[in-house]
Order: structure tokens, then C-alpha cells, then sequence
């Protein structure tokens, strides 16, 4: 299974905020032997969300969703899922349930009423609305849930709410994937052979190792830094050193100094 995440918010597009999700996510999705196949950063619109949405509901991965599950007028999330899935928002009574028991423990810091009839209650209460089928996503640090459905999950913005709930769902949802695949990466700093020249290297080593792919990241020469091109090889473990060796050997016959 592959894993996606999305990332909402307009503050993150305008620079007002810096995403911490996606390396977090990457950390988490690593320490179990997964990893992440793409990100999307998206605006608070409910249109291009209803319809990436919609995209990755028909892709078939498993996908982190962090964001705009609120209910004030930019949060949108809730009803893009709903709306791409083709169902209904309902409130979910499990959710209620926890909402009113939020309500209650902050009425007792002195913070508001716990009478749900009031009407800043009932807004609270809308947070607990999801698409038809949803399943909630336990929120321990103030109780407020989010959701999950077909493979997604629907989570808040504050990364101090989102990692633990990312990390619960993996561990419950998705811990029958850990560790299937060992895999590894290995590479080296070459100095003075250009890319053009070693890509023909690189393309042997693909064929010649199955699941191996090569890359290349080369350095400009930044701050004092001496050109360079760090060559690497990453997939299935049993083969990567192999295929480093390979590479590493291949670089040194085009005349690559090895660092």
C-alpha cells in the first residue's frame, strides 16, 4: 500500500505558518518500515479539495489528511470528503459525545457553559460532523476527534494533536505492513565526473539490480564547497550493497574521485 499525505491550509501556501506535518510523517512512516509516496499541499478551497479528494479516494492509498476539519467558515475539509465520497455530513454520536465532555471539562476551568443547548455549544458540536460511514479518530490531546474512511484519515492542524493520532492509527490500522519490505539505502560523494557522464552507469545498475533505483544529487559548489555529486543506490536490502559496490566501482572507471 502506498501513503499519501495532504496538507490544508492557506496559511501554508501564503508562508504565515511552516508545515511540520510532512517531516513528521516521513519520521513515523520510517520508524515502521513504510514510506511516503507523495504530498500535496493545498489552499482552503472547498472546490480543488472536493476534487484531489475525490482523486485519491479512487487511488486506493492510504492517506494522512491534516487540517481544516474545523468549523469555522475556511475549514472545509469535512464537507470536501463528504462531497467527494457522494454522502452526507451527520454528527457522529461518538463525537458528540466527546465534544460535550470537552465542553463540560472547560466550563469547569471556568471556560464557557457545559449546556450544549447554547449556541456556541451547538457550533462546537459541528465539529463532530463527518461523512456518513466515518469512523472517529481519538483526539488525546483535547478530546475533539477527527475521522477516518476508506483508507484516509482526517486529522487537525496543530501538529501537537496530529502526530499522536497519525501514530495511533498506523499502529492500529496499519500495523499488519510494518517491516514487510526491508529496504535500504546506501550512497557517496563523488567529485569531478559530471552527471551526463555517469548516467549511463546509473542505468545499467537499475537493470541489472530489480527494485534497485539509483539517484544523483548534485552540489553546486555552495558556501566554499567543493563541486560534488552524491551517488546512491536505494531498495530491496539483500541487494543494496551490491549494487552501491557496483556503483562505487563504475564512478572510479570514469574517473570519479571517491570521498
Amino acid at each position: 500500500m502506498n501513503f499519501g499525505l495532504i496538507v490544508v491550509g492557506d496559511e501554508i501556501l501564503s508562508g504565515k505558518r511552516q508545515d511540520k506535518h510532512f517531516a513528521r510523517v516521513v519520521e513515523m512512516l520510517g520508524g515502521r518500515g513504510l514510506q511516503l509516496s507523495w504530498a500535496h499541499y493545498l489552499g482552503d478551497d472547498r472546490e480543488r479539495l472536493t476534487a484531489e479528494l475525490a482523486r485519491s479516494f479512487a487511488g486506493g492509498d492510504a492517506v494522512f489528511c491534516c487540517g481544516g476539519i474545523g468549523a469555522t467558515p475556511d475549514d472545509h475539509t469535512r464537507q470536501a470528503a463528504a462531497a467527494a465520497l457522494g454522502v452526507e455530513l451527520a454528527l457522529h454520536p461518538e463525537a458528540a459525545g466527546l465534544i460535550a465532555e470537552r465542553t463540560a471539562e472547560m466550563a469547569r476551568e471556568g471556560r464557557g457553559s457545559a449546556d450544549m443547548s447554547l449556541p456556541e455549544n451547538r457550533q462546537r458540536l459541528r465539529m463532530g460532523e463527518f461523512p456518513i460511514g466515518a469512523e472517529i479518530v481519538p483526539n488525546p490531546f483535547n478530546r475533539i476527534p477527527g475521522f477516518a474512511i476508506r483508507d484516509h484519515v482526517f486529522v487537525p492542524g496543530f501538529p501537537v494533536m496530529a502526530r499522536p493520532m497519525i501514530e495511533a492509527v498506523l499502529d492500529t490500522r496499519f500495523a499488519h505492513l510494518f517491516h514487510r519490505d526491508r529496504r535500504a539505502e546506501r550512497s557517496f560523494l563523488v567529485y569531478e565526473l559530471a552527471e551526463s557522464t555517469a548516467t549511463p552507469l546509473m542505468e545499467e545498475i537499475e537493470r541489472g539490480y530489480p527494485g534497485v533505483r539509483v539517484f544523483s544529487l548534485p552540489s553546486m559548489g555552495e558556501d566554499g564547497v567543493r563541486r560534488h555529486i552524491e551517488l546512491g543506490v536505494k531498495g530491496p536490502a539483500s541487494v543494496v550493497d551490491a549494487a552501491c559496490a557496483r556503483l562505487e566501482a563504475g564512478a572510479r572507471e570514469l574517473g570519479g574521485e571517491i570521498r
